[in-house]
């Protein structure tokens, strides 16, 4: 028991305030309105049982992609959604008609949206709802799909609508009345630098000719969807839609091979776990029994809220709704659930295998990338006059969208320290440059919780500076504030290799007085702090991306970056 309640604490831990609980169950207010308004509209029209079915799924799934939606992409959705899911319905007619004609065009539905990013965050929206009508083929036991005429494409397009707009009333409601923060637009991005010097590295002459990274990920998602296509049909030609639907969501969102590999094992861990609950839980419900329905909304809720904590816990919650769905439709056995955890293997290994083979994207490329872009916000943010105070906000926030982006490949990372910390402890072989124990070599994911270290004192200075301008001119502020920037270049100058002064800590370079105390206001002392703070956070990533080339030294004297 006392297991459990450890377990549930650390459920809550990880979600402050209850926000992705909030959130879930805005989602499952969604879904439950699209249950019963696509339920009475297939009892009146005489329709088979999977346009309900589209309509749960497509209110999850929707709800995730309009979270951060604003009224715009809303209405903006109710359009989309409607005329994707008439499109794949014609789709799954052609995949039952004409199977090689279907899957391609399925394969060119699913890279599409992905390619389509690049035009900006409200295409990539727009993308994400095409690509979830087809996603929802995929979900439907075989003999209960789409029929194979014209006249259910229309009634496709209305349950997606209506599915749409509930997402939509129960999100805009959530907001209004405080249930969940409004969206917040990504700030716009600042003119490039005039001096190169920290920005990130030019492309190599020999690799200009490289798709661009959102031609590369739909590249990536074509080869794994058709790849899955070719293997599914050729060993389970009647359970195909198993490896296409793990390799497509192995593959969706891939943010470089360390997180595709990553996301593929808890997949199959996650379906593993699941497969093995299902297999007590379905055999207690016979076909269409009522109580099946409460408890895969019941178990589609718990993914939703964990979904953030761990992506095998999803993987598991919605494996098991895969099973409860087709024990529903009596297609329950051991024999079947057998063959479902083969196929999410094998669709596993596609959606890895596409990843790694087809124009890879480098883990290291995109964490190089992504801190590039967060320092370029926080050297922004330290250049900002102290009495600017809207370039203050627009700097502190775009490093927290930064930290934002930097965080969405944490996971892999952190992982890939702890086994890394676990071999060398069971290896006894010691840290990283310089040796020491093993807790001390640098790891990529340093970088990730370095950078958000920086997140809580840019707070700090910008709230001082904003309450007070003359601290940002204050001359140990200021001084002080020089040697950071200084050192934000520098550790941009090895992201980038190039040349250059290297990283300085600021500490080292404070003269210190044995038995003096700090002196100066309050204010003025916790912006030193925060700027100290803010300076060893940038330590820790010099350590990790290494010194630029050496440059020539700079002239001039050590002058004392900030004394205390």
């Amino acid at each position: 028991m006392s297991k459990y309640f450890s377990g549930l604490r650390r459920a809550v831990r990880f979600d402050p305030g209850l926000l992705l609980l909030r959130e879930t169950a805005v989602t499952t207010a969604a879904m439950l309105a699209a249950y019963g308004s696509a339920l009475l509209i297939e009892h009146l029209a005489h329709l088979r049982v999977d346009v309900v079915v589209q309509a749960v799924v497509l209110a999850a799934t929707a709800a995730r992609v309009q979270l951060t939606a604003d009224r715009y992409d809303r209405l903006l959705g109710l359009a989309v959604l409607p005329a994707a899911a008439a499109g794949a319905a014609e789709v799954g007619r052609l995949m039952t008609l004409h199977p090689n004609l279907g899957d391609a065009l399925f394969t060119l539905g699913t890279a599409l949206p992905i390619w389509v990013r690049r035009f900006g965050p409200r295409a990539g929206r727009a993308g994400g709802l095409l690509v979830l009508p087809l996603i929802a083929l995929l979900v439907m036991p075989p003999d209960a799909g789409p029929l194979p005429g014209h006249d259910h494409t229309l009634w496709v397009a209305l349950i997606a609508l209506v599915s749409g707009a509930w997402v939509a009333v129960a999100q805009a409601v959530a907001v209004r009345t405080g249930l969940v923060p409004a969206p917040v637009r990504p700030p716009a991005p600042a003119p490039e630098p005039a001096d190169p010097g920290g920005a990130a590295p030019e492309p190599r002459p020999a690799a200009r000719w490289r798709p661009l990274v959102h031609t590369r990920m739909a590249l990536q998602m074509a080869g794994a969807v058709g790849g899955a296509f070719l293997a599914g049909r050729a060993v389970w030609p009647d359970h195909w839609a198993w490896v296409v639907l793990t390799a497509f969501i192995v593959c969706s969102g891939a943010r470089g091979r360390a997180d595709v590999l990553f996301k593929g094992l808890l997949r199959a861990v996650g379906a593993a776990a699941g497969t093995v609950v299902a297999t007590a839980v379905a055999g207690a419900f016979g076909p269409h029994e009522n109580a099946a329905v409460v408890l895969i909304f019941a178990v589609l809720a718990l993914a939703t809220w964990l979904r953030e904590l761990s992506y095998a816990y999803w993987a598991g919650c919605v494996t098991a709704v895969l099973s409860l769905l087709y024990g529903w439709f009596g297609q329950g056995s051991d024999d079947l659930l057998r063959t479902r955890l083969a196929a999410i293997g094998l669709g596993a290994a596609v959606g890895i295998a596409a990843a790694w083979l087809v124009l890879p994207l480098r883990t290291r490329d995109v964490l190089r990338r992504r801190t590039a872009d967060a320092l370029a916000a926080l050297t922004d943010l330290l250049g900002v006059a102290g009495t600017d105070r809207p370039a203050l906000l627009r700097g502190r926030a775009r490093f927290a969208y930064g930290v934002e982006q930097l965080g969405l490949m944490a996971r892999p990372l952190r992982a890939e320290r702890s086994a890394g910390r676990l071999t060398r402890r069971l290896t006894g072989r010691g840290g990283g440059r310089g040796g020491g124990s093993p807790a001390d070599r640098p790891y990529r994911a340093d970088v990730v919780d370095a950078v958000s270290a920086c997140e809580a004192p840019l707070r700090v200075l910008v709230d001082g500076a904003v309450a007070d301008p003359a601290l940002w001119s204050d001359p140990r502020v200021a001084r002080l504030n020089r040697a950071v920037a200084a050192n934000t270049a520098a550790v941009r100058r090895s992201i980038g290799r190039r040349p250059g002064p290297g990283y300085q800590a600021v500490r080292a370079r404070i003269p210190r007085q044995a038995g003096a105390a700090p002196t100066g206001t309050p204010e003025q002392l916790r912006m030193l702090a925060a700027l100290l703070t803010v300076d060893d956070a940038l330590g820790t990533m010099a350590g990790v991306f290494g010194d630029p080339p050496p440059a020539p030294p700079e002239d001039g004297g050590g002058g004392e970056p900030g004394a205390s």
